[in-house]
């Protein structure tokens, strides 16, 4: 018996599985992919026609009926004319109810009418899907916002998304709120507290992280096109909510909002665990005194407590000495031994941006060459332009760009003291990782761990 098999195909699927379901080895298979702007275009259906009247094949295996065609009038005909010449038609996704899910033979001549009429609302079930997905298709290759309703902050324009000036206020503010304290619960009830809008925590991770806040649209199919509308998070604060948060979750719970700066990021050497702040009033003298403990130290005797504010004191110091010169470590450390170490990490995803927007610049000479169709010039700036964001979206992720600048500017001991146990614990968690307490014979010292 021969067997052959034509599948049409959206770009991104894997035909094989549909092969292994049915239990069928064809001989040779005919695969057409999906062209949104042009969906008649199927070369190796009409390859398969040919082939057919020459060689008539015993079995045609399809994924469903509707690949044969876009309207249920030629799905009609060709199945016809496959019947002519003894071919079955087996639909992989088209078995008739009651037949225990194997797969049945769709061919106008083997079916009875009833289950003729199932399959034909079935065709026109797949191919109405099938013509929204071209539709969404040609909206993402024309960089138009994605079904469904507008974000929460927007309104839907014409052919973009259009800020909402009475609902983008509160996402500001969020956003905002978020920065000055780093806790996203914390940021969660100051938005209730101030503007009576009650919203989960998932939903203000959502709005903190979400592309379409930052000015970029992320469709169904996992690409983000950068900078298609109006942002409500600007580039420069969104890179600092993602430096935040990444490091927020490598931090124990509920030390994110925490009033003292060193909250979080102490941990003892000696016996590997994390350091807790504690407090002891005086009542006589009504005055609070701040200690470092370790939370579970395993050692006997255990790790002594060490005053708070010597600890600060003794990390200004340190940061302040080796702060500058793990910085210029950092600037110009290559990657790989080919590289230039005259190139700073965000230089080389630079040169990658470059060496892109140089290749989207070339597809309006080469539709005019005529080497490329408009069809697959759009398709090709698409995915340019979505490889583009991914490049951008890890140079955001990279320290600041003028950390050299910025090292220098920290590095002087009253920078620290004249914060607020907020603004400080911002910029310790910019640049430290961990603080280590080192334990000494006659007392202790601080090592740093610094995030680069």
């Amino acid at each position: 018996m021969r067997v052959v098999a034509y599948l049409y195909c959206e770009s991104g699927s894997d035909p094989q599985p549909a092969f292994e379901q049915g239990g069928y080895r064809p001989e040779r298979c005919y695969i057409d992919w999906v062209m949104p702007a042009n969906p008649d275009y199927r070369p190796q259906l009409d390859r398969l026609i040919v082939d057919n009247r020459q060689n008539p094949a015993d079995v045609l295996l399809v994924q469903g009926l509707d690949a044969l065609g876009n309207t249920l009038e030629a799905v009609a005909a060709l199945m016809e004319s496959f019947a002519s010449e003894g071919t079955t038609i087996v639909a992989l996704e088209s078995a008739p109810s009651g037949s225990s899910g194997d797969a049945s033979p769709a061919s106008s001549l083997s079916l009875p009418k009833t289950t003729l009429l199932r399959l034909a609302g079935e065709v026109q079930n797949r191919q109405r899907r099938r013509r929204l997905r071209a539709g969404h298709a040609r909206n993402r290759l024309n960089m138009l916002p994605p079904p469904g309703k507008a974000p929460y902050g927007y309104r839907r324009g014409q052919e973009r998304y259009i800020v909402d000036r009475t609902a983008a206020p509160v996402v500001t503010a969020f956003a905002e709120e978020f920065l000055l304290y780093g806790s996203l619960r914390g940021a969660v009830r100051f938005l209730e507290r101030k503007f009576g809008k009650r919203i989960s925590v998932s939903t203000g991770r959502r709005w903190l992280t979400h592309p379409v806040y930052r000015g970029d649209l992320q469709y169904g199919d996992g690409h983000v096109i950068r900078d298609t509308h109006t942002a409500i998070i600007s580039r420069d604060a969104a890179a600092q909510i993602d430096r935040l948060l990444r490091r927020n979750s490598q931090l124990p719970p509920r030390t994110a909002g925490a009033l003292r700066s060193l909250a979080g990021l102490v941990s003892c050497q000696n016996c590997g665990s994390p350091m807790a702040i504690s407090k002891t009033t005086v009542h006589k003298r009504d005055k609070v005194y701040l200690y470092l403990r370790p939370m579970a130290c395993p050692q006997h005797p255990k790790c002594k407590s060490i005053p708070y504010d010597r600890a600060l004191e003794s990390v200004i110091a340190t940061i302040c000495r080796d702060l500058p010169s793990a910085v210029h470590q950092l600037q110009f450390a290559p990657e790989s031994p080919g590289e230039d170490k005259a190139l700073s990490p965000a230089d080389r995803l630079q040169t990658q941006i470059d060496a892109k927007e140089t290749a989207l610049a070339q597809l309006p000479d080469l539709v005019e060459a005529g080497v490329l169709d408009q069809e697959t010039a759009d398709l090709r700036r698409y995915h340019l332009r979505s490889e583009i964001t991914q490049i951008q979206q890890q140079r955001a992720q990279l320290p600041p760009v003028n950390l050299q600048e910025l090292s220098q500017a920290v590095a002087i001991p009253q920078f620290w003291h004249d914060l607020s146990e907020s603004e400080r614990r911002f910029f310790f968690r910019e640049f430290i990782r961990d603080i280590q307490i080192v334990r000494q014979d006659n007392g202790w010292q601080i090592k740093l761990i610094f995030v680069f």
